[in-house]
């Protein structure tokens, strides 16, 4: 009798447990599938890499593609190294490879550096897109671009020469050395620069602040104390031109050197009121997020294979066509935006 009723006690235990342990897996499953986006999703994943962590443009850029991937009832990985590093961005790339990620999004550190570890990705199936900074066209499917980068390189080139009056000294200062976008626009500079209306205009150096807020500001100061007739700096990075702003204003050189370039409204609001930056140029990121979202999933989907020609459909901004490009496809979000005292107060608190 007493051995039956432990052998009764036993058995009640055991039971319990078997329906506990039911009802916490039933209760897991249901959290994932709400984690992973709207009911019904494919759960599919699409990361986004962009160059570094603590950027503000970056952090835009990956809120938009945040909100577009979100739309589409999918989960988006935002990821980022802690320095604008081709070996960090390798790491984070390995890694999402072994989650077998259904797209990777990658804003480049480096033009060709990336490409074998993308190549990989690719052969495991994951589709791969650049945005902002290219890699090259062997590395991807397509490129997500913000603007043609002849107009950007040009227009700054026009704006610098138009607040010095066609005479002076000028500097760059840019992100990394291997930042594809940044060279691009930089070639174009230079190429602006070669017309007859700048032949009073000299190009002293391009430095490099690695998009790293403490460089800049010494790579600032650098070019200050070397060139003391400099007269602008044109700054083609949000970190840069906010970096150079502030040391600008600091030492009271208002009027002296004028800064332009690309920069976000809510950083560069009071250089531009203090006319350190006369004007500046930018896109919305939030939107190049978006729209890069958008095309990641048209990839994942196989909507589009980013050949010439493809067509989708990217939310709120409409329809977009791949187009082609010297070195493969892109896609184009549109021109860039002059921002300057008259509505400068408009975009400060949007992005």
């Amino acid at each position: 009798m007493r051995k039956w009723w432990s052998f009764s006690f036993l058995l009640v235990i055991f039971l319990t447990v078997l329906v506990a342990c039911g009802q916490q897996t039933g209760g897991s499953n249901e959290d994932n599938s709400g984690d992973s986006g709207s009911e019904g999703n494919d759960g599919q994943r699409h990361a986004v890499i962009f160059k570094s962590t603590g950027n503000p443009f970056g952090e835009k850029l990956m809120e938009g593609f945040e909100t577009a991937i979100t739309e589409a009832g999918d989960e988006a990985i935002l990821r980022a190294p802690d320095q604008p590093t081709v070996e960090g961005q390798i790491q984070i790339i390995e890694e999402l490879i072994s989650q077998q990620v259904d797209s990777i999004t990658i804003i480049g550190n480096d033009y060709d550096g990336l490409q074998p570890v993308l190549t990989k990705a690719m052969d495991r199936g994951i589709k791969v897109l650049s945005a902002d900074s290219a890699v090259n066209g062997a590395s991807r499917l397509v490129h997500i671009n913000q603007a043609d980068p002849e107009a950007i390189g040009r227009i700054q080139i026009e704006a610098v020469a138009e607040m010095i009056d066609h005479e002076g000294q000028i500097a760059i200062l840019s992100a990394t050395s291997q930042a594809s976008n940044q060279n691009l626009w930089i070639e174009w500079m230079q190429t602006e620069l070669e017309k007859p209306d700048y032949e009073n205009i000299e190009l002293v150096e391009i430095a490099y602040g690695d998009d790293l807020r403490d460089k800049s500001v010494s790579e600032t100061e650098a070019l200050l104390q070397s060139y003391p007739d400099l007269k602008a700096i044109i700054a083609p990075t949000t970190v840069g031109i906010a970096a150079a702003s502030k040391v600008i204003s600091d030492k009271g050189l208002q009027g002296e050197v004028v800064v332009t370039g690309l920069g976000l409204p809510s950083e560069m609001a009071e250089y531009i009121e203090n006319g350190v930056s006369p004007w500046m140029y930018l896109w919305n990121p939030i939107d190049l997020g978006y729209l890069a979202g958008y095309a990641a999933k048209a990839l994942a989907d196989e909507e589009i294979s980013g050949e010439v020609g493809d067509t989708f459909e990217a939310g709120d901004l409409g329809n977009f066509e791949v187009t082609e490009t010297e070195d493969g496809t892109e896609v184009l979000l549109g021109d860039p935006f002059k921002f300057d005292p008259d509505n400068i107060d408009e975009w400060k608190d949007v992005y």
